[in-house]
């Protein structure tokens, strides 16, 4: 596998920002007389030009609940698309497709997580009336790989496609992955082929990737909506181990701002993402991903010179306040990296009356007189709340559950 997709990976800083802003400029000049919501947001503000970050700045951010409005205003996209509709290669509920080669910009990811010419991909995303299965069929195939369409078929249905064709890298949601190998151990099918994963979805828990690692399995995500594409990925150390945080994507501006505010966060400080993606078909302008994380300062030791995020550290809306205490997703998946036995944990906030109570919900093992305790001291060590812990089985919280539940509201 090479070092490098191309020379951009280890273009200077500098020069990578200059091209970023010298393609949108030119983007927006094109697309503002075709994308009726891009004039308007853009004339609405008074900047006839985003050449620069500083440009960037002076526009409002587009959080969900405004595309939505938009797009109710002007059906489909909004006015966002600068390209006419019967000329899109797909046009999908969560975003338009236009004709250019990886479209998603995903080969680059899919080539960092090891995936090469001539690999056959089982490609388990869906791909009705979803991006998710185009997203990276449409990488894969410009990386020269196969792809299975499998998306959301039984599992019987796909363990006989990896019996016959013998695919070496899957790509899905990690929950599902572990479902088949659970599912192929039960049946005793070979699923030995499989070799390598692509994965991306709400979150990779650290007990989720060493289950499916010790399984033979090396596993990758990267940070993707079905609207902007591949955000972030992972990559790897020149050792080969897994490199700290996800480097930002080529054709991507991330912003990382205070959450619900258009004030920039402090260097290293948790924030909402904000993305700008160059693209002359659907040119979004400070689009709010909803997500929390931040910047991770410092080259990255791939050799790769685009920033560095920390991946998915949770959702806005799952920030919540208690007494004087702001407690975040993030402060959660750090107490479960300080508790390798805990598998998926939940803070749930309710309110008793007049008072407030919290109570962490942890599946781990009942037996550890010790566990409850550690937990109760970590979790104030971290985010100074006094919460009751309840340990519960296996099953009841799934990798897509909720971090925070704040059901006071």
């Amino acid at each position: 596998m090479p070092d490098f997709f191309d020379r951009n990976d280890t273009k200077p800083a500098k020069s990578r920002e200059a091209a970023l802003f010298r393609n949108l400029k030119t983007i927006v000049a094109i697309a503002k007389p075709r994308a009726s919501g891009l004039r308007r947001l853009l004339r609405d503000h008074e900047t006839p030009t985003v050449a620069q970050r500083e440009d960037l700045t002076r526009l409002p951010i587009l959080r969900r609940r405004d595309i939505e409005r938009m797009r109710a205003d002007e059906p489909p996209y909004g006015g966002l698309l600068a390209t006419r509709l019967g000329a899109l290669r797909r046009a999908l509920p969560s975003s338009p497709q236009g004709q250019g080669r990886d479209w998603w910009n995903s080969a680059r990811a899919l080539a960092a997580a090891g995936f090469e010419k001539g690999d056959v991909i089982l490609n388990c995303f869906s791909y009705h009336l979803a991006a998710d299965g185009h997203i990276i069929e449409d990488g894969a195939l410009a990386l020269g790989c196969a792809v299975i369409p499998a998306g959301t078929a039984r599992g019987e249905l796909k363990l006989e496609a990896i019996h016959a064709f013998s695919p070496n890298a899957f790509c899905g949601e990690p929950e599902h992955l572990r479902q088949l190998l659970d599912q192929a151990r039960e049946l005793n099918r070979d699923v030995s082929s499989l070799r390598k994963a692509f994965v991306f979805g709400r979150h990779l828990s650290p007990h989720a990737r060493a289950d499916i690692e010790a399984r033979g399995i090396r596993i990758r995500q990267a940070f993707v909506t079905s609207d902007l594409g591949v955000i972030a990925y992972e990559t790897e150390r020149p050792d080969g181990g897994l490199n700290e945080g996800m480097i930002v994507n080529e054709g991507i501006i991330v912003e990382i701002v205070r959450p619900g505010t258009s004030e920039p966060a402090r260097e290293g400080e948790i924030g909402e993402v904000i993305v700008t993606r160059v693209n002359p078909d659907y040119p979004l302008l400070r689009m709010s991903t909803g997500d929390l994380s931040r910047f991770i300062p410092g080259p990255s030791p791939c050799g790769r010179t685009a920033p560095r995020i920390a991946g998915w550290l949770g959702r806005v809306d799952e920030t919540a306040c208690v007494g004087d205490r702001v407690v975040t997703p993030a402060q959660i998946l750090d107490l479960g990296a300080r508790h390798a036995c805990v598998p998926r944990m939940q803070l749930v906030i309710a309110r008793e009356g007049r008072r407030e109570t919290v109570k962490l919900r942890a599946e781990g093992p009942g037996s550890d007189p010790q566990l409850s305790p550690n937990l109760k001291r970590n979790l104030f060590d971290i985010a100074g709340l006094d919460a009751e812990i309840e340990v519960v089985a296996p099953g009841v919280l799934t990798d897509k559950s909720r971090l925070i539940v704040d059901d006071r509201r």
